[in-house]
């Protein structure tokens, strides 16, 4: 019956235990799914595709959020860039009052 005590003494006092308030949480990376798959195609003639990587003042999202390869980023902000001064995506957002 001692036994039985100790293991549950000793269950309370680690902090790895599964049911401890104080368990540690382990940073893993997480998944994100990417919204660009490899067949698609980065077009800056489709401001409602390039709308979905701009926040609602008009300005880029970064690969964090967007979970974006650095490649498709790349090509994503030179597709923005140009499908603005071609006047298809506004520079900043309008004011709404």
């Amino acid at each position: 019956m001692r036994d039985g005590m100790r293991d549950r003494d000793s269950s309370l006092n680690n902090p790895n235990t599964i049911n401890s308030p104080f368990r540690q949480k382990r940073n893993q990376p997480r998944k994100r799914t990417n919204p660009l798959k490899q067949s698609r195609l980065i077009d800056y003639l489709d401001p409602k595709f390039l709308g979905r990587f701009t926040n609602d003042q008009g300005k880029i999202l970064p690969r964090r959020i967007t979970g974006v390869t650095a490649l498709q980023q790349r090509r994503l902000t030179r597709a923005i860039k140009y499908a603005r001064h071609l006047a298809l995506l506004p520079f900043v957002a309008q004011d709404t009052r």
